[in-house]
């Protein structure tokens, strides 16, 4: 008698069991359209909200990506450009630091396939791209992150294609391309610094080599009618301006807060001037301000 019991309840479970999951089983969404997409695109108020099971996905921000070596990797530091550029971008586009310690542009190109969002993939857009690569490029032979000048101009128009070509599979036309050059470097100190490591390590920069490079990134700009940022002439004059670039190199090769202050300002400046409509004064938030959420007597 008790097993029987038993088995009735454990039966009488399992329909249970059943019947609820058959009552709140998710139920399909129907498939995607241009205009589902579109209408879903504007639904970002409190008073414009869709039963869930009709949104098909949720809402995107827009990207500005920056990509580099190290440089780029330590921006986000308090004061650096990375931090800067989302503070004054937050709630309108999402600020991605993509640089990569110790990269140079050859390496670069073997990562950047890796997560730039394909044209068939639903993936956030990307308003704007900075390249800011040379400063690893422009080692000094037999350094393994040296490459000629010939092949890093080339290995900057490969990243550019990238986005730029209509036959690439990551092509994205619009996204606002821009470039960076290297600031300069202090090899004396970058130089003394390796030489006191144990074991000591040989020379790797000079001065006149990572100017070429700066001025490189120029050439590449130029003929591909983009804006690009001398970074290099930018803190070589303020050097000149206070002794030296020991406020703005922490060990003759990166940035201290005080020089990623100077390419901040620069870059400020430039999206000002060149590219005005991707100004964060100009660009909307994509969410609602709070006040949207309370009745329209209660705004003040």
């Amino acid at each position: 008698m008790l097993g029987s019991t038993t088995l009735f309840l454990a039966g009488s479970a399992a329909v249970l069991l059943i019947a609820r999951y058959a009552t709140h089983r998710e139920l399909p969404r129907p498939p995607l359209t241009a205009d589902s997409e579109k209408g879903f695109a504007s639904l970002v108020g409190p008073d414009q909200t869709l039963p869930a099971m009709s949104q098909p996905h949720s809402v995107l921000m827009d990207q500005f990506i920056v990509f580099g070596d190290s440089i780029t990797q330590g921006s986000w530091i308090p004061r650096g450009t990375g931090a800067a550029l989302s503070h004054v971008y937050q709630r309108k586009l999402d600020v991605m630091n993509r640089g990569f310690s110790g990269y140079n542009t050859e390496m670069g190109l073997q990562v950047l396939k890796q997560f730039l969002p394909r044209r068939d993939e639903r993936l956030p857009k990307i308003a704007l791209f900075a390249v800011w690569y040379g400063a690893n490029d422009a080692a000094v032979p037999p350094s393994p992150q040296a490459i000629t000048l010939e092949q890093f101009k080339a290995n900057l128009n490969k990243i550019l294609d990238m986005l730029r070509r209509p036959d690439s599979a990551y092509y994205s036309p619009e996204t606002q391309l821009l470039l960076i050059t290297p600031p300069p470097v202090d090899s004396s100190v970058r130089n003394r610094d390796l030489a006191e490591r144990d074991p000591p390590r040989q020379p790797d920069r000079d001065s006149e080599r990572t100017r070429q490079f700066a001025e490189a990134v120029k050439e590449v700009a130029v003929a591909s009618k983009l804006p690009v940022l001398d970074a290099w002439s930018l803190i070589d004059a303020a050097a000149a301006r206070d002794g030296g670039l020991g406020k703005y190199l922490n060990d003759g090769l990166h940035l201290t807060p005080a020089g990623y202050q100077v390419v901040t300002d620069g870059l400020f400046k430039l999206i000002e001037t060149e590219l005005p409509r991707l100004h964060w004064s100009n660009l909307e938030q994509v969410f609602p301000h709070w006040t949207e959420f309370i009745p329209e007597s209660m705004r003040t």
